[in-house]
């Protein structure tokens, strides 16, 4: 599991670093940290309301989808998923 988050993180930075039209990352960078804890918080209320009662796989990807929102947060801010873990 952490392997995966590392991957992830590493793309992360990697598009943070060298933006690409079209990119939904690249928007997200460059919207900036409002526009991301926006989406945070859009994501978190989703993941709420497919526990209680959308099933456990729309559980699973919303909390995909809000795990990837946190990491372009500590990204952004030129933090990494180590810091998460200390």
């Amino acid at each position: 599991m952490t392997e995966a988050i590392r991957d992830l993180e590493s793309k992360l930075f990697d598009r943070k670093n060298n933006p690409k039209t079209n990119s939904y990352t690249s928007h997200l960078f460059a919207a900036g940290e409002d526009e991301i804890v926006k989406k945070i918080g859009e994501e978190a209320v989703e993941v709420i309301l497919a526990a209680k009662g959308q099933g456990d796989w729309r559980v699973i990807e919303e909390s995909a989808d809000l795990i990837y929102h946190l990491l372009v947060l500590l990204v952004s801010r030129g933090l990494s998923w180590s810091a998460v873990e200390t």
